[in-house]
């Protein structure tokens, strides 16, 4: 018995020391693959969606796509480039010329890149 309650005891402290720590602290969360309605409970955080500038590049109004070449996307952790973007709403694509300076909101539905908003750049 003196061995069983032996082996307990170091059982017992070996587990004292170990922390449990929460899934949330384990797994960092990846945010960018979150579209706009699981974004809106995080107001106040970092990351947050924001305008981005651009330029357009080139219009496909029949597939609804636009062409940007883009500065940072800080709430996508994606750098500068140019990329083609979905629109949300072709109408969108009337508002704004190939080579105009613009700014938009872009987010990730369901994995695809999608322009919700456009406006001129200021």
């Amino acid at each position: 018995m003196n061995k069983f309650h032996a082996t307990l005891a170091a059982a017992a402290i070996a587990l004292s020391s170990w922390t449990v720590m929460p899934a949330s602290a384990q797994m960092p969360m990846d945010h960018s693959k979150m579209g706009m309605a699981g974004m809106a409970g995080m107001a106040g955080m970092a990351g947050m969606p924001a305008m981005t500038d651009g330029e357009v590049k080139k219009i496909d109004k029949d597939a609804g796509k636009i062409t940007i070449k883009h500065g940072e996307i800080k709430h996508m952790d994606m750098p500068g480039m140019t990329m083609v973007f979905v629109v949300k709403d072709k109408a969108l694509l009337d508002a704004v010329p190939v080579g105009a300076k613009i700014q938009f909101m872009a987010t990730n539905e369901n994995g695809q890149m999608m322009v919700t908003d456009i406006q001129p750049a200021k």
